[in-house]
């Protein structure tokens, strides 16, 4: 018999990814959303809205083998998960490699690099990305009813995504800007991962359970100054870099920036799970950028990427960058 794999959350970039994975090694999918967002044909979905009480225990009905949860945000969604350990096998929670530093840049120097999964976290709390992902964690690694793995991801990117940092450069480029203003000399590194590399980490801890929490990142993440390169290449776009070393307001200041690296170890996953990357961000970019210029193609991009354009109010002030320019050029 088939095992059966409940996605919740799984309509987006990372649950696209997963699905064929899950299905070519035997196992039957579910998908559970609010019904947002077409699935690829022959998936089987259900519509479900998680705050809604006894919603989601009746979308997973006689339930299911394991239980990946794309969009836990709130301590209560873990207890929610923990309501429902009669009728799962396991659980794997998309955590955050936010929850090391916050929203705390100072946080950054502390941290070593690589980053290991005993580095110290924020602290737990209700209030707060990072330390809501960090009660989370907590009420499912300390417990031993449910087998739950806690997934650190790093910059997610792939098609499919409303929040698509790629975007940052990809728009520049189709909006055909002739430089590129970087701060931190463009030597910022925030650790990166594809949706399939993502995904094939998703699968192997669904394979087998077990109470850890792992950190997700690609091999060999790229600077911002080596994401500009790419994205402009795969463009056939070139642009001057002006590397500078802080940002001026919204000038210089990408999605990645940061004045100290972040960057995960990935010795747990690999001892853990035997885990492997099936790709590098170079690889796995061009999938990206042109699913980003179909998508947007003839589109407002904020309807397209609407979480990107909630982040992203300040990344296009090409006034402000026009400005910078003439300045340090006398023009």
């Amino acid at each position: 018999m088939a095992r059966r794999a409940f996605l919740l959350g799984g309509s987006g970039q990372t649950g696209r990814a997963l699905i064929p994975r899950l299905q070519q090694r035997g196992w039957e999918v579910v998908v559970a959303s609010r019904g947002e967002r077409e699935l690829p044909a022959g998936v089987e979905h259900v519509t479900v809205d998680r705050d809604v009480a006894g919603a989601l225990a009746a979308a997973v009905g006689d339930g299911a083998d394991v239980l990946v949860d794309f969009v836990a945000f709130e301590p209560e969604h873990a207890e929610q998960l923990l309501s429902l350990r009669d009728s799962l096998g396991s659980v794997v929670v998309l955590s955050s490699a936010a929850v090391y530093f916050g929203e705390d840049d100072d946080d950054l120097a502390r941290l070593p690099v690589p980053i290991a999964e005993a580095t110290e976290t924020v602290a737990p709390g209700s209030i707060g990305y990072a330390p809501q992902k960090r009660a989370i964690e907590l009420a499912l690694l300390e417990q031993d009813q449910l087998p739950a793995t806690l997934i650190r991801a790093g910059a997610i990117h792939g098609p499919w995504s409303t929040w698509a940092r790629e975007w940052h450069f990809v728009k520049r480029a189709v909006d055909g800007r002739r430089a590129v203003v970087l701060a931190y000399r463009g030597e910022s590194r925030f650790h990166t991962i594809s949706v399939h590399n993502l995904a094939e980490l998703i699968w192997l801890a669904a394979e087998r359970p077990g109470r850890r929490v792992l950190n997700a990142g690609d091999p060999e993440p790229p600077t911002v100054a080596e994401i500009a390169r790419a994205i402009a290449a795969n463009l056939e776009h070139e642009w001057a870099e002006v590397l500078i070393r802080r940002p001026l307001g919204s000038v210089g200041e990408t999605v990645w920036s940061t004045p100290h690296p972040v960057v995960l170890d990935m010795t747990d996953a690999e001892f853990e799970l035997g885990y492997r990357p099936v790709t590098t961000y170079e690889q796995a970019l061009p999938e990206t950028v042109a699913w980003l210029v179909e998508a947007t193609r003839g589109r407002d991009w904020r309807e397209v990427l609407p979480r990107t354009a909630e982040i992203m109010t300040n990344s296009f002030d090409y006034a402000a960058e026009d400005e910078f320019m003439q300045g340090i050029t006398g023009g």
